[in-house]
């Protein structure tokens, strides 16, 4: 049994969870797409969270499958859990990595006490993972790793008709 597993399209920065999860950039210092939405709609308190973070533990950054939390600053959450996804590789499959992603982020929302967990398609974006594949892994992992004592609901937020779609058929 796993916790609900829902889909909604939409923009994760307008979510209300307890955790949003960010497809960061290993510097954890804010980027492109879902990093900088969240970044700049989030406000300087997440980059500030971030920064602590790099100087008191991560110096050489946020290796890839690692998750950290950090304040939400203006979000409607209580944190932002930050991920580093892989790259897409045609000769070296990352797919470990990828699940890795999002078996951390629970990880920490569960010692967060976080019961609501709200999730962006991670590494389908400048990372280029195909969104079939990576819609595979996410809801697989998350349906074996959520489990419905610490979760009410994890949610993936995708961006555009072709996420959901792809998303929805592995769902």
């Amino acid at each position: 049994m796993t916790a609900p597993v829902t889909l909604v399209q939409g923009d994760i920065t307008a979510q209300r969870a307890d955790a949003i999860v960010n497809a960061a950039n290993s510097s954890l210092l804010g980027g492109g797409g879902v990093d900088g939405a969240i970044h700049r709609r989030g406000g300087p308190d997440i980059l500030a969270d971030c920064r602590r973070l790099r100087a008191q533990h991560h110096g050489k950054g946020l290796p890839t499958g690692r998750a950290v939390a950090t304040t939400a600053g203006r979000l409607d959450a209580h944190h932002v859990i930050h991920t580093v996804g892989p790259v897409w590789s045609a000769t070296e499959d990352r797919s470990e990595l990828l699940a890795s992603c999002h078996r951390e982020s629970l990880r920490v929302a569960a010692e967060l006490g976080a019961r609501t967990v709200a999730f962006p398609a991670i590494s389908t974006g400048v990372y280029r993972w195909p969104l079939e594949d990576a819609a595979r892994i996410a809801v697989a992992t998350v349906r074996e790793a959520a489990d419905p004592e610490r979760f009410d609901e994890v949610r993936f937020v995708l961006l555009g008709q072709d996420a959901y779609a792809a998303f929805e058929a592995a769902l």
